[in-house]
């Protein structure tokens, strides 16, 4: 079965994303778990650590409601839904702009699983989106292999564990998923291994759930933002820098652990793709 449809890929911090425009939720309806797995598959698809459906708010039912006009819709690459993707929330902005979909000199809002987003697009290009606060919700285990560390219980609209590590190395190889106590996280959890630099910036890995080890993640900088303010006492506001596999973020974190995220965002390919799925 084959179906044509417009597409695009861009990444934030090599966090990388097929972006589908579906301006009526017309062309892909609740968006298939097939669809979205073939697309994201790095050898029988375009590969991707993700799908952002861009859809009209009115057009979308099921998620909160929201009086900004554009939704995004994340899938994970195994085809769950998400509730939030930092980095993907960039990507998504960029190609309102880049569609000319939103006015890219003003505050851009759009809808997510997680609530409502602001982002602005800097005079360098960068984009900074509100996250929202960042909330604390204790600690839990996280097990890797024969190793075990405390972490903090963290959620950024999608559920974070961040483990401090004195090197980045003590979380291996990162190819299984590590383990948890699934009362803890019953929909699955990001894991963030941190380790502080002398300058003051961070230096993250991250196990991204239903994705495996990526370059980065938006969500997991602010996590691990948040975590690493309050562990050090930190006065606020402040900015965090990130560095992740594909880069470097900055999280402005104010009182209350309300968060930005900052970073690049790119769209490096788009056309129309004729895509066979099997059946």
């Amino acid at each position: 079965m084959a179906s044509t449809f417009a597409w695009a890929k861009g990444h934030g911090t090599e966090n990388d994303y097929i972006v589908l425009p579906d301006y009526d939720g017309g062309v892909h309806g609740d968006l298939s778990k097939e669809l979205v797995t073939t697309l994201c598959h790095r050898r029988r698809g375009l590969g991707a650590d993700g799908v952002l459906r861009v859809v009209r708010s009115s057009s979308i039912h099921g998620v909160p409601e929201t009086d900004a006009e554009w939704f995004m819709d994340y899938r994970n690459p195994d085809g769950s839904v998400a509730q939030m993707c930092g980095n993907g929330a960039r990507v998504f902005v960029r190609f309102l702009a880049e569609s000319g979909l939103v006015d890219p000199t003003g505050p851009i809002r759009f809808g997510t699983r997680s609530g409502t987003k602001t982002a602005t697009i800097a005079e360098d290009g960068s984009i900074c989106v509100d996250m929202g606060t960042v909330e604390l919700q204790g600690s839990v285990e996280i097990a890797v292999g024969d190793r075990s560390w405390k972490a903090h219980k963290i959620s950024v609209g999608n559920p974070h564990a961040v483990v401090f590590v004195d090197s980045l190395e003590e979380a291996g190889p990162l190819q299984e998923t590590p383990e948890y106590d699934v009362s803890d996280f019953p929909d699955g959890v990001n894991v963030e291994f941190v380790r502080p630099e002398a300058d003051g910036e961070l230096s993250m890995r991250v196990y991204e759930r239903g994705a495996g080890e990526t370059r980065s993640c938006g969500t997991g900088a602010c996590a691990a933002a948040v975590a690493h303010v309050v562990t050090e006492d930190l006065v606020t506001p402040t900015t965090i820098r990130v560095g992740v596999l594909g880069g470097t973020l900055e999280v402005p974190v104010d009182t209350g652990n309300e968060v930005k995220l900052s970073g690049p965002a790119v769209i490096v390919a788009q056309g129309e793709l004729e895509l066979r799925l099997a059946g």
